[in-house]
């Protein structure tokens, strides 16, 4: 087991379940439904990759550099890609203007995507029982 992972993935789960409740019961009224639909899109991406660390975390399989790798991309990317969701859509709210941070949605995406590449090469170099 990796304790890194499992903590993170469970710092991630807490956030945003905390965060997916904060959404449905605090930001209804405050928002649009398109912004409320982004950031619960934010939430389920936050989640998907709390449940990604977990499963890591209880394999724990890969190689130093890989899981390093695969950690900090996963890590980095949800924070990037659901935190400027979560600023984007909420920025009516505090009357501060975040598109700025616009750029660092796909960036999060791209080290997500980057993350699950590297994650499927090591499933396939996996040897055969």
């Amino acid at each position: 087991m990796n304790r890194k992972f499992l903590i993170a993935g469970a710092i991630f789960g807490l956030l945003a379940v905390i965060l997916g409740a904060f959404a449905a019961h605090g930001l209804k009224e405050a928002i649009s439904s398109e912004s409320l639909n982004s950031f619960e899109t934010g939430v389920r991406f936050q989640m998907y990759h709390a449940f990604l660390l977990l499963i890591l975390g209880g394999l724990g399989s890969f190689s130093e550099k890989a899981s390093k790798s695969i950690f900090y991309l996963v890590c980095g990317g949800t924070v990037l890609f659901s935190g400027s969701i979560y600023l984007l859509t909420t920025g009516s709210i505090s009357g501060i203007d975040f598109t700025p941070f616009a750029l660092l949605t796909p960036l999060g995406g791209s080290l997500l995507i980057i993350a699950w590449i590297i994650l499927l090469l090591k499933f396939i170099k996996l040897k055969k029982k």
